[in-house]
C-alpha cells in the first residue's frame, strides 16, 4: 500500500479482529492487519469472503495511544484505591468511555486481566514490512513498559522469507513469542487442504524463529488427514516436530463447520473425518512418535476430547499417552458417554466419568438423545460446530 492511500484513509477508531490463541485470553489486542493474507485454507472457518490489508502504522499507533489513555487512567485509579475487584473497573472508570468506547473496553479487559501480555492481530502480522513492525512494537514498548510478553499469528511461509538479522530486531523491539499454525508436518495433508507450505518450510520458520530468541507456539490439528491420511498426518506431523523442537505445541481437533470448503469434499464423500475414537488413536501415535525434543504440549481448546494431554517432554509423555491408552481400552458405551460428557462440558478429564452426578448428568442426555456407539460422533460434531 502506496504512502498515498494510507494518508487518504481516515482513522475511525480502535479495531479489534474476531481472533486471538486461547492462551492470550487476558491480552490486550492490537489490530496492525486485518484478516489473512492467504485466506485458502479448506478447514479455516475465519475471515472467508474478507479482504487482507495491512491497517497504516500512524492509525494502529493511534489505537495504542487512544487505549493507552484508559490504562493509564485505571492505574492511577487503582493507585488511589488499592486494588481494584474486576467487576467494579466498569463502574467506577465508566464516565471515561465516550471518547472511543473499544478503546475503553479494550482497555477494561486488559486492566481485568492483569495487563501483562499483548497480542498482535490479525491472522499473520510478520507480513508487514519490518520497519513498520519494529516501529509499532517500539511505540507499545514505549506506552506499556512493564508487560512480560508481545505475540503474534505468523505463517511459516512469511517467517521464512524474513532475515535473520529483522527478527532478532523485533525481538529486540518486545516481540518474544510467535504462534504458527503448523497443522501438519505431512505434505500430502498440507497440499490436500491448501496450506500454503510444506514441511521443509514449517522447519526452516520455526528454526528461524529459535534462532532469534522468540519463543514458538505450533499448533497441530488432529484429524486434518481425515481416515485416509491420518497415520501419515500423525506420524510424520510428529518427525516435523522433531525437528523443529518448539517450545509449546497445541492442540486443536478438526472440525468442519458448513461454511467451509472442506464441508464439500466431506458431504461427497472424498473426505472422510475420522471419528473420535480414530482421532485418539491418532494422538497416540502422534505422541508415541516424538522423540528428542523438549516442547510443552497443551489441549487448550474447547474442540478437545482431552483437556488432560498437558505436560513436558519428555519427562510427561508416558503419563499424557496413558490418557489416550485408558480411553481406547473402554467399551463402546463408556467412550460414548464420556464423549458426551465432554462436550456438553459435564466432565473435564476422564476421572470425571467417577462421579457420579457428572455422569448421571450425562447419562440423561445420552437417554433423551437416544445416542448409541453407531450415531454419537454424528451427534458430537453437530456440537462441535457451535463452538467454531
Amino acid at each position: 500500500m502506496s504512502q498515498s492511500k494510507k494518508e487518504i484513509q481516515a482513522y475511525t477508531g480502535f479495531e479489534q479482529g474476531p481472533i486471538r490463541p486461547p492462551s492470550e485470553a487476558r491480552s490486550l489486542l492490537i489490530r496492525v492487519t486485518r484478516n489473512c493474507p492467504w485466506n485458502r485454507c479448506t478447514f479455516c472457518p475465519v475471515y472467508k469472503g474478507s479482504r487482507f490489508s495491512l491497517r497504516p502504522v500512524e492509525h494502529v499507533k493511534k489505537d495504542i495511544e487512544v487505549v493507552s489513555e484508559y490504562v493509564d487512567a485505571i492505574r492511577k485509579g487503582a493507585e488511589k484505591r488499592g486494588k481494584i475487584p474486576s467487576f467494579q473497573l466498569k463502574h467506577l472508570f465508566g464516565n471515561l468511555s465516550a471518547k472511543d468506547p473499544a478503546a475503553y473496553q479494550a482497555a477494561l479487559h486488559w486492566a481485568a486481566g492483569g495487563m501483562t501480555s499483548i497480542f498482535l492481530q490479525d491472522a499473520n502480522s510478520l507480513i508487514m514490512k519490518p520497519e513498520d513492525l519494529i516501529e509499532v512494537l517500539r511505540h507499545l514498548t514505549g506506552r506499556f513498559p512493564w508487560v512480560d510478553r508481545i505475540t503474534s499469528y505468523a505463517r511459516s511461509h512469511t517467517i521464512a522469507q524474513i532475515s535473520d538479522a529483522h527478527l532478532r530486531q523485533m525481538r529486540q523491539a518486545g516481540l518474544n513469542r510467535i504462534h504458527i499454525g503448523l497443522e501438519s508436518g505431512s505434505d500430502a495433508v498440507l497440499k490436500l487442504v491448501k496450506k500454503g507450505a510444506n514441511s521443509k518450510t514449517h522447519i526452516k520458520a520455526g528454526l528461524k524463529v529459535k534462532k532469534a530468541g522468540m519463543e514458538l507456539s505450533e499448533y497441530i490439528m488432529p484429524g486434518l488427514g481425515g481416515r485416509k491420511l491420518s497415520h501419515q498426518h500423525a506420524t510424520e506431523t510428529a518427525e516435523t516436530l522433531n525437528q523443529i523442537n518448539p517450545d509449546f505445541i497445541r492442540l486443536r481437533t478438526l472440525a468442519i463447520p458448513s461454511h467451509v470448503p472442506l464441508f464439500q469434499e466431506h458431504q461427497a464423500g472424498t473426505f472422510e473425518k475420522c471419528t473420535d475414537v480414530e482421532m485418539a488413536e491418532e494422538i497416540l501415535i502422534f505422541l508415541q512418535n516424538l522423540e528428542g525434543i523438549t516442547s510443552k504440549i497443551t489441549s487448550d481448546h474447547i474442540l478437545n476430547l482431552f483437556q488432560e494431554i498437558d505436560g513436558t517432554l519428555p519427562e510427561d509423555k508416558p503419563r499424557m499417552m496413558a490418557v489416550l491408552e485408558e480411553f481406547l481400552e473402554m467399551p463402546p458405551e463408556k467412550q460414548t458417554l464420556y464423549q458426551i460428557g465432554r462436550r456438553l462440558g459435564f466432565f473435564q478429564s476422564l476421572e470425571d466419568l467417577a462421579s457420579p452426578n457428572r455422569r448421571a448428568r450425562a447419562e440423561k442426555v445420552r437417554q433423551e438423545l437416544n445416542i448409541t456407539a453407531e450415531n454419537v460422533d454424528g451427534t458430537i460434531e453437530e456440537l462441535m460446530k457451535r463452538f467454531i
